[in-house]
């Protein structure tokens, strides 16, 4: 039975034409149309890697119960594949899904690689995304930087239009190659809402406190929605492996594909 053929409660697909142990893709947004994850510079191709779209994605329509409770929806996906124990990949706000699935099924994850996440909420750090932004001087990210500081959409078309506006922050470089990707994957403000919802209050303790399976943390030196230095006191806090790929923005895969494939591939390869 394929991945998408599953009588599951949110859609599922795969990307690439590997076989093998699955290993289950968590992508970001919050709950962003997961065809922005494209070919994931070719990982699919040597890994057998099954996307969730979590409710509230375009996929899946409803709306997330939170991404903290979301995690019995890995963990059912898990079981649908028949995975005693699995490997989990986030990106982005789908690390936030990727950490609270290890944080209440420690027996079930075996390892997690962590991509641009965000980290202030885990370690508290001060961002010095202002100081790499410092080193930008193209007006459309310096105008998006501001975006992101300022803007506070109410309404659907508002949160899209945010969302574009402040895109040319979220990559190192701003060309049509990366413009086109920022069109990619539908966002909606209702399921970024949602994704935040009945977070218990002591979810960063509880996470801190666990025992941590092996990590990866993948970060990028010019990802101005994260930050360098907090990225660095996340991996610290989950005693995890922390590579950082120069001249990178959010998304690795689009920006620098070689090294974000080498990195992940090395991963993936590796017994944990």
């Amino acid at each position: 039975m394929s991945p998408d053929e599953r009588e599951l409660p949110f859609a599922v697909s795969s990307l690439g034409s590997a076989s093998g142990t699955p290993t289950i893709v968590l992508p970001g947004g919050p709950c962003r149309g997961a065809e922005y994850l494209g070919e994931f510079a070719g990982l699919g191709d040597a890994h057998a890697l099954v996307v969730m779209h979590p409710r509230g994605a375009p996929q899946s329509g409803g709306l997330s119960r939170g991404w903290w409770s979301d995690a019995d929806d890995v963990v059912a996906l898990a079981d649908s594949l028949g995975l005693a124990t699995f490997d989990l990949v986030g990106h982005s706000a789908g690390t936030r899904l990727a950490l609270s699935t290890a944080a209440r099924f420690p027996e079930r994850v075996r390892s997690l690689a962590l991509v641009t996440p965000p980290a202030t909420w885990l370690t508290g750090t001060t961002s010095d995304a202002e100081s790499i932004a410092a080193e930008r001087t193209e007006p459309a990210v310096l105008a998006a930087f501001a975006a992101l500081e300022q803007d506070d959409p109410h309404t659907e078309s508002q949160f899209v239009e945010s969302f574009r506006r402040q895109a040319p922050a979220c990559y190192a470089r701003w060309t049509e190659v990366e413009w086109a990707h920022s069109r990619v994957g539908e966002v909606s403000l209702a399921s970024a809402r949602a994704w935040f919802n009945s977070i218990p209050a002591d979810a960063p303790d509880r996470i801190r406190a666990m025992h941590s399976p092996p990590t990866l943390v993948i970060g990028g030196t010019q990802d101005l929605l994260t930050g360098v230095q907090p990225v660095r006191d996340y991996a610290s806090v989950l005693n995890a492996q922390a590579s950082f790929i120069a001249e990178c923005g959010h998304y690795p895969w689009i920006e620098q594909p070689e090294e974000f494939h080498r990195l992940l591939h090395e991963w993936l390869s590796t017994p944990h």
